[in-house]
């Protein structure tokens, strides 16, 4: 042991000695660049030996290097001022968004407090608070003392608007609409309905993604600056198939899941339902293509209030796709719950918006892998498009064209040997792998995305470029700084100049953010 401790000792010397070298030469480095008193010396010495003309010189050469000097200063005080500023900046948005947390959660508890005190009000009166007929007999009771009045299970209706749709759909079954077209058909009729009766316009390289996502899975994440359309295309598509979108507004004050489907309050024994929930439950009762826009849904984590449904929806059997809604069971519940679970319906999708600023979060690593992000940060021209009604669109008839495509347009093997290529550069680069979840998405992305009309090539420049290189920006800069450069120029001699533009436009932009 005493061997290894020597052999230690000195083996770490040699490091710190070098280290110490380095602070030390530096230290020395700027002791020489500003010992006027040599620069005086210096001159002193040569001064007799100076005609008038050099004397002109030995001046100006005085002056440029005070000049380089008080730049050098200036420069250096400038790089510590934005350092200062750029730390007080960080603080003070830390600071405002854990203030506005506090805030959203301190309105949710008053609000709460005034629910459950208004229920304890009413409830002395005898006044059911959800009906207001109800309000007239309470007026003829009694109570005295500490007498309560038990609930009765066999009459108590705890979930009405989901009752007020099992009363209404309840006895209706899913209609075939008979649809006959093809993929490429739809999203041109789809863009010609937007365009003709929305005055909304979107190009081919919008509306391709967009149906590939579709296929993809039930969750779309559309991204971009703000005011670019994200929130219409999700509300035309609602237009279009006659199913208006359900706009589910996030805030920043959602936690779970129960801010998304509602909670059982236990004051007033209702279930508070949300515009969302509703949703999913009449979707259950037809087959007509269901949206929920999810709007600005990164204004609260999304991994929190939206976890449940992401782990349910990666479930292979439809049958599995439970979500725990209450953990008991009524007589009057509604009758699509079962044993206080309600079954997703496979005829919905959830579409969600995103603007990237200051006052939002961050969408992880597990929310993207399981959508499919859509970048809109452009608007498109209006353009002149034939009249086009909205039409009944049966979702598994949708389905059976993504399945179609599948089958007809699978991915070719020289498409697979491209991707593996890129997947094999970028892990020896990058230090970054996809695994089966992103190439079981591609397998179903780019053959929809071809059936609309679009490239192969294209639609893997698309996806790698949205759902691989989209991890870039969890890196350090250090690490991808000198590799971007050298990564485009692979794309270009690879594919052709100018044919991966999704991936050389994302690693441009990178490049420039760094």
């Amino acid at each position: 042991m005493n061997t290894f401790i020597r052999f230690f000792y000195e083996f770490i010397s040699i490091f710190i000695d070098g280290f110490m070298m380095v602070i030390k030469g530096i230290f020395e480095g700027i002791c020489k660049m500003f010992n006027f008193e040599e620069y005086a010396k210096l001159i002193s010495n040569y001064q007799d030996n100076f005609t008038a003309g050099e004397k002109i010189l030995v001046t100006l050469s005085v002056i440029v290097l005070v000049v380089i000097v008080l730049l050098l200063v200036f420069l250096l005080i400038i790089f510590i001022r934005k350092l200062l500023r750029k730390a007080d900046k960080n603080l003070d948005k830390d600071e405002l968004l854990s203030e506005i947390s506090d805030l959203n959660q301190q309105v949710n508890k008053l609000m709460k407090e005034r629910d459950e005190i208004m229920a304890m009000k009413v409830s002395q009166l005898g006044i059911n608070p959800e009906d207001k007929e109800s309000s007239e007999e309470g007026e003829n009771k009694e109570k005295t003392g500490d007498e309560e009045e038990d609930l009765d299970l066999e009459t108590a209706i705890r979930f009405p608007k989901l009752v007020q749709i099992d009363n209404e759909l309840g006895e209706t079954k899913p209609k075939n609409y008979d649809n006959n077209f093809t993929l490429d058909e739809l999203i041109e009729n789809f863009r010609c309905f937007a365009a003709s009766q929305l005055k909304l316009y979107y190009d081919y390289d919008i509306l391709r993604p967009f149906f590939g996502g579709l296929a993809c899975g039930k969750l779309i994440i559309l991204q971009g600056i703000s005011g670019t359309g994200k929130t219409s295309l999700a509300y035309a598509w609602g237009k279009f198939v006659e199913q208006d979108s359900c706009v589910s507004s996030v805030e920043p004050s959602w936690k779970d899941k129960s801010d998304f489907l509602g909670y059982f309050n236990e004051f007033t024994k209702k279930f508070n339902e949300t515009r969302a929930l509703g949703e999913i439950y009449e979707a259950g009762f037809d087959d007509d293509v269901h949206t929920i826009i999810l709007d600005e849904m990164n204004l609260a984590r999304v991994e929190y209030y939206f976890a449940d449904l992401l782990s349910i929806l990666e479930m292979p059997s439809r049958d599995e796709w439970l979500v725990d809604i209450v953990s008991s069971t009524w007589p009057n519940d509604p009758k699509r719950l079962v044993k206080g679970k309600l079954r997703l319906p496979g005829n919905l999708w959830y579409i969600g918006t995103i603007n990237n600023d200051d006052s939002t979060f961050m969408v992880t690593d597990k929310v993207y892998d399981r959508a499919m992000p859509l970048d809109i940060n452009t608007k498109v021209a209006p353009f002149k498009c034939r009249e086009q009604e909205s039409i009944k669109l049966n979702a598994s008839y949708l389905e059976t064209l993504f399945a179609d495509a599948i089958e007809k347009y699978p991915l070719s093997a020289e498409g697979l040997n491209s991707v593996t290529e890129i997947d094999d550069y970028v892990i020896e680069h990058f230090r970054i792998a996809f695994g089966n979840r992103i190439m079981k998405q591609l397998n179903t992305f780019s053959p929809v995305y071809v059936a609309c009309g679009g490239k192969e090539i294209e639609a893997i420049d698309y996806f790698i470029a949205k759902k691989v290189l989209r991890k870039f920006d969890q890196l350090s800069v250090a690490v991808i700084r000198d590799e971007i450069d050298p990564f485009i120029s692979w794309l270009n001699k690879r594919f052709g100049k100018g044919v991966m533009k999704e991936c050389i436009a994302y690693l441009t932009n990178l490049k420039k953010s760094i």
